[in-house]
């Protein structure tokens, strides 16, 4: 049975995936592209136009990627007490990750607003642009991973008030699929924004 498995093609368990997870894998590597395309962009564009003009790279951005962090910690802990049978911790992994998500987010706009004050506008130099597009589509991206959050966390309430929906949601593959795409997704954002941070320090 194992070496059946092992011996499918890329394309074939491609086809075995539930539709939910298609769609997310096709998602991110779609989104990856945007972001590898609008990188190569920003990187051709000319990061030495801020250097020497005495910028630094916005203190919020680096409290953002500690955030970002903590939630890729907290989003990975949803699994293990997802198996562990521990609706409470999950319940409380969850609401962290999304409360570091949503700190995150404020963040990145104290971020932008760092970096009008030092003259870097929106409609300034090239690569100033670019800081504002690329932070600016990854939390839409992850905005988005959010709303979900909030979705899980109202249904995780619910059920943990009902033992017998507590216990359906535990033996339900489809839940457990759910719970491992978003902390999948969780952590792609994660990588996209620790290689734009990387960028963007190239660029100061």
């Amino acid at each position: 049975m194992g070496n059946t498995k092992d011996s499918q093609t890329w394309f074939q368990k491609l086809e075995n995936l539930h539709p939910y997870e298609t769609m997310l894998y096709l998602g991110m590597l779609g989104s990856g592209l945007i972001f590898l395309f609008l990188s190569v962009a920003f990187l051709f564009s000319g990061l030495n136009q801020l250097e020497g003009l005495n910028h630094r790279i916005p203190i919020a951005f680096l409290a953002s990627t500690l955030l970002i962090i903590l939630s890729g910690y907290s989003a990975g802990k949803m699994r293990v007490y997802y198996l562990e049978e521990n609706t409470e911790k999950l319940q409380l992994a969850l609401r962290n990750t999304l409360i570091l998500g949503i700190a995150f987010t404020f963040s990145q706009l104290i971020g932008w607003m760092e970096l009008s004050n030092m003259g870097i506008n929106f409609t300034g130099m090239p690569s100033g642009s670019f800081l504002y597009v690329l932070s600016g589509i990854h939390i839409f991206h992850l905005i988005g991973a959010m709303v979900f959050a909030v979705m899980m966390w109202v249904q995780l309430r619910k059920n943990q008030r009902d033992q017998i929906k507590n216990l359906v949601l535990l033996t339900n593959p489809y839940e457990k699929m759910r719970i491992r795409l978003f902390t999948r997704y969780w952590h792609f954002m994660d990588g996209i924004w620790l290689i734009l941070f990387f960028l963007f320090v190239l660029s100061f």
